[in-house]
């Protein structure tokens, strides 16, 4: 017995209110075994964000090499790219989002919003490729309210259905929600309301949330479609669409929700909204991709070594096999004493077992992965931002935007299948020109497939090569057909190399990782 229900992604799913068994055998007498298996209604509503001025603002300061940002390299491709500009008040913002934007600690555009913002105010598309932690959401941000503002954008109160001016599509709630509270401190005191959804919080809660009007949408791809699945949310009116993480949003596990997405009706063609992508990773079968959302004259944005780590994290190495990971975890925490440090493993059931061990040994943890209801994701991530845990045990659900102050170390006790989610990980620590430290445990058993990669990022980053990794990566005990160093490792416009010809491989996310 079931019934129908409008399922997370936008489709119709059956949930069944009891399930029967039978016996099989002949002669059996056939008494039902009744299971009650009704999944719980989600009910839950997050605390409201604070409306003190103090803490909307509330930022952590430059580190000490932010001002190196200006040496980076930077790479615009395209047709007609519009001039860089080199202080916010080039950005000709309003006064609102000047004051903003100096509430905020801005002094400095770093190299993507130097870049990114003039791109953006011209209406041209863009593809964005910059390292973890250089200012990317600020990019994309300011140049569309700053846009929305000059309009007199308003949003329509109380409507039964609202149709924002831009839509911001990120993987994970917890990145979701960490970009509209940007857009809400950016948007502080002006016309424009931004909003946002995401799945495991009460949707009569967001839906009144909605209602009140709703100007930027920023949302995960089942809610959002689950929004305009019920007819809450039209897309008439759109005319910016933005992906966060565009690598991971057009991996195979997304891209059928935003193709669509951008198939719903009502939404403009891509020759009739201008379409943003964002990432600090973009694999040439990415960009191929890519290629069919963005008008064909769109501009390619390459920062720095991307697709390479940051060269402000220090990347150690330790060779460790599987069962003496453990030990080896606890003597590097015991001599880090109390930074803030985010431990990365592969599986949901490994963030809980190692999560516990590490509070058996007096070390305040805490974790985070898809299993977890949502309130107990937003506790944790409460509890690592305000200092009550300094260690955060983390799936690939916490790799990628997490903005957290102060994060000094990363730890891999497992490292990941693929190089990106690595540059994604070790990405949580060294932003903003500060420093940080990222240890990682390789396993010559299990990792020895990842060696060439590793070695190809620790030199870009002009980091130490451990020379046990070096032998590992061009002995015979590597496959030379897995993860092999791209010759042009997601760092320059596809359009420059029509010769290349890889084909479109999918990162799937360990463990089944729930990443909405």
């Amino acid at each position: 017995v079931s019934r129908g229900r409008r399922g997370g992604r936008g489709g119709t799913s059956l949930i069944p209110l009891m399930v029967v068994f039978y016996p099989l055998h002949a002669n059996a007498t056939l008494t039902p075994f009744l299971f009650l298996t009704a999944g719980p209604r989600v009910t839950y509503v997050p605390p409201p964000p604070s409306e003190d001025e103090e803490s909307i603002f509330s930022h952590y300061e430059s580190g000490v090499n932010f001002d190196k940002y200006d040496e980076i390299l930077v790479d615009v491709s395209g047709t007609n790219p519009p001039p860089a500009i080199m202080t916010f008040d080039e950005a000709a913002l309003c006064e609102s989002l000047k004051r903003n934007v100096s509430k905020s600690g801005y002094v400095k555009p770093t190299p993507v919003q130097k870049h990114g913002i003039p791109i953006i105010s011209a209406g041209r598309d863009l593809m964005a490729c910059a390292q973890t932690g250089s200012g990317k959401t600020a990019a994309f941000l300011l140049p569309i309210l700053q846009q929305l503002m000059a309009d007199g954008a308003a949003a329509s109160c109380f409507s039964e259905m609202q149709e924002p001016d831009a839509i911001i599509v990120a993987p994970t709630r917890e990145l979701i929600n960490q970009i509209y509270l940007e857009a809400r401190k950016f948007a502080y005191g002006t016309c424009v309301r931004p909003v946002v959804v995401y799945g495991g919080v009460s949707t009569g809660h967001q839906i009144r949330d909605l209602l009140r009007g709703c100007n930027v949408l920023c949302g995960t791809p089942g809610r959002l479609l689950d929004m305009i699945g019920r007819g809450k949310v039209g897309l008439t009116k759109v005319r910016y669409l933005v992906l966060d993480e565009a690598d991971r949003m057009l991996d195979m596990g997304f891209e059928p929700d935003m193709r669509r997405l951008v198939g719903s009706p009502g939404m403009p063609s891509k020759e009739n909204r201008q379409t943003l992508m964002f990432s600090a990773t973009f694999p040439e079968d990415i960009q191929r991709l890519a290629a069919d959302f963005l008008k064909t004259d769109y501009l390619f944005l390459a920062v720095g070594i991307v697709g390479g780590a940051c060269s402000d994290v220090e990347q150690t190495f330790v060779q460790v096999t599987k069962f003496a990971k453990r030990e080896q975890l606890i003597d590097l925490l015991k001599s880090t004493g109390s930074e803030r440090t985010m431990v990365f493993v592969e599986t949901k059931r490994q963030a809980d077992f190692i999560a516990t061990i590490l509070c058996q040994e007096k070390f305040p943890t805490t974790s985070i992965h898809g299993d977890r209801e949502q309130w107990q994701r937003e506790q944790a991530l409460g509890d690592f931002r305000s200092g009550k845990c300094s260690v955060l045990v983390a799936t690939s659900v916490g790799a990628r935007g997490l903005d957290i102050p102060d994060v000094q170390f990363v730890v891999n006790f497992d490292l990941p299948n693929n190089i990106d989610e690595y540059v994604h990980r070790i990405g949580r620590t060294g932003r903003c020109g500060n420093t940080g430290r990222a240890v990682s445990f390789y396993d010559p058993g299990a990792d020895s497939e990842l060696a060439r990669s590793l070695v190809t990022i620790l030199s870009k980053a002009q980091q130490e090569v451990p020379s046990w990794l070096e032998e590992s990566a061009f002995s015979g005990h590597s496959p030379s057909g897995f993860n092999p160093p791209r010759k042009h490792f997601a760092s320059t416009d596809l359009r420059k190399d029509g010769s290349v010809t890889s084909q479109l491989a999918a990162q799937t996310a360990a463990d089944d990782e729930e990443w909405e």
